[in-house]
């Protein structure tokens, strides 16, 4: 497709079109990029907001809830007139607000293995914001037999988590590499029983943006087969390499 950016994509742009790493041509596959993001929360909101500012073409958003009060203080595209309605639909309309040119698709369901068929193949690259490791290792296990690229994240209290994993290497571990289904429980990534401060989702979802940035436009080092640990009470951050299991 010869895409020619217009005077107003070009003004709208411009502070990262200036980048030597990005520049026009860069421009470009943003706006032909085709991006999915699973949960609407506190990391979906944030990676949602980045990359419609940024520019990305095709955004489907997936959440099967709705607004609730104790989602305020960290999902930041809902306020207190959005409370019992659809998430996703909410923040398609506040992304509009940002960007009416980015094309966004609401799929208000749950993401399982009946629902994941009809939307996987429309997409790119993959965001996990899921808050249960069920959803976790299906997005996992369907971008890795896909080949597809994916940023998947989890926060707690002050402390966040965020891998990359880009399928078309065959040498590349999966989050089963860190996290063993039958050895997790969901209660660490659950707010409700151990709490998160705001901020922690908006930054660690921010991150997750930045990756998916990074491989759209090919530049920098992403973390493939990495795990960024960040300590935000204490601003500590570590990178550790995960190792490749035989059988997974």
């Amino acid at each position: 497709m010869n895409l020619k950016l217009n005077n107003s994509q070009i003004e709208k742009f411009s502070r990262q079109i200036i980048l030597k790493n990005v520049g026009t041509e860069g421009q470009k596959k943003i706006i032909r990029s085709k991006v999915l993001i699973i949960g609407m929360g506190g990391l979906g909101c944030s990676v949602a907001e980045f990359l419609t500012r940024a520019g990305v073409g095709s955004l489907g958003i997936v959440d099967s809830d709705n607004v609730d009060l104790s989602n305020l203080h960290r999902q930041s595209l809902y306020d207190f007139q959005d409370i019992k309605k659809s998430k996703v639909y909410t923040a398609k309309k506040k992304l509009k607000r940002i960007n009416s040119e980015t094309k966004i698709n609401c799929y208000k369901i749950r993401f399982n293995e009946k629902s994941y068929s009809k939307i996987i193949n429309k997409y790119d690259y993959f965001v996990d914001g899921s808050d249960n490791f069920k959803t976790k290792f299906l997005i996992n296990d369907f971008c890795k037999v896909s080949k597809k690229f994916l940023v998947t994240a989890s926060i707690n209290k002050f402390d966040g988590h965020i891998f990359s994993f880009d399928f078309k290497n065959k040498k590349t571990p999966c989050i089963r590499s860190f996290f063993q289904e039958k050895e997790v429980s969901d209660d660490i990534l659950n707010c409700e029983y151990e709490g998160v401060l705001g901020t922690v989702a908006g930054i660690v979802g921010t991150l997750q943006a930045n990756e998916v940035l990074k491989k759209i436009l090919n530049i920098g080092t992403n973390l493939n087969g990495n795990i960024l640990i960040l300590d935000l009470l204490n601003l500590n951050f570590r990178k550790v390499k995960l190792k490749k299991l035989k059988n997974v």
